[in-house]
């Protein structure tokens, strides 16, 4: 993997990551206060989940 391919998926996670916050900042806000609500399990549940969902994208795509 080229350095060039790592930044661009960088520079595209931060893309997506600052489309919620910049659209709907209510709903955002609303949505994270959820989240610092949830036990530190649940969060790495979540957590867990999104990196397998990862990879198995990664894998469909390469």
């Amino acid at each position: 993997m080229s350095s060039e391919v790592f930044w661009s998926a960088l520079a595209l996670v931060l893309v997506i990551e600052g489309l919620l916050p910049f659209l709907s900042p209510g709903r955002w806000r609303r949505g994270f206060s959820q989240l610092l609500q949830l036990r530190d399990g649940q969060l790495r549940f979540f957590g867990l989940c999104s990196i397998a969902l990862g990879l198995l994208l990664l894998w469909l795509v390469g």
